[in-house]
């Protein structure tokens, strides 16, 4: 079973709940997004490999550690999850961007791919998937078997609020994806919001209904 990894970092948790009030604006809403996916990928790369390298400084020579050369790739869900993109490259300008995009069908309500394109040897890439909320889990489990589809297999999920009933799906369909969260909330409601939660998060991102 995948771990699901909550952030309590008070910087987190006091930012979610500006994000949460019904009055932040559309400009603020993306600032915050943007800062905590920041402060949660810092952690999320926690593990990532290093290397002991000799630096030359103004003074003497230094060991120090740098990256291994794992490479990074960061699939944002269309849409809400371009709000979460810049956050990771400002830590990680190397990481390479693909995207991909869902639609629920009106008659089966699966969702459908409509668009994926995958960084460059994506499949010996770390890949994090971007999406700040996870609420039936469907979408999320859908991207992650697209990407999978595509010979990739060494993917996280990062998402901002998730509800018990997405992480299930996605534990249950990915027993691999580990899940990293800024809050877990109660449940869904009866039309799939997540309760409390902070409302569409598209919506408020880009200022539409």
């Amino acid at each position: 079973m995948s771990k699901v990894i909550v952030f309590d970092h008070p910087l987190i948790q006091h930012k979610l709940s500006i994000m949460r009030d019904e009055r932040t604006g559309p400009k603020e809403f993306r600032e915050l997004l943007e800062e905590i996916s920041m402060l949660m990928v810092y952690e999320v790369t926690r593990d990532l490999p290093t290397e002991e390298v000799e630096i030359k400084t103004p003074v003497s020579i230094a060991k120090g550690r740098m990256l291994e050369g794992k490479k990074i790739g960061i699939i944002p869900i269309l849409r809400a999850g371009l709000g979460m993109v810049d956050a990771v490259t400002t830590l990680i300008p190397a990481a390479k961007i693909g995207h991909i995009g869902l639609y629920r069908d009106p008659e089966s309500l699966k969702p459908v791919e409509y668009y994926c394109k995958l960084p460059i040897d994506s499949e010996n890439r770390l890949l994090l998937v971007l999406d700040p909320m996870l609420a039936t889990g469907g979408s999320a489990s859908a991207a992650i078997s697209f990407i999978k589809a595509r010979n990739c297999t060494n993917i996280r999920f990062v998402c901002l609020i998730a509800a018990p009933e997405g992480i299930a799906v996605v534990q249950r369909d990915h027993p691999d994806v580990d899940i990293y969260v800024a809050g877990l909330d109660e449940c869904l409601n009866e039309h799939g919001y997540i309760v409390p939660g902070l409302g569409d998060a598209g919506d408020r991102l880009f200022g539409t209904k």
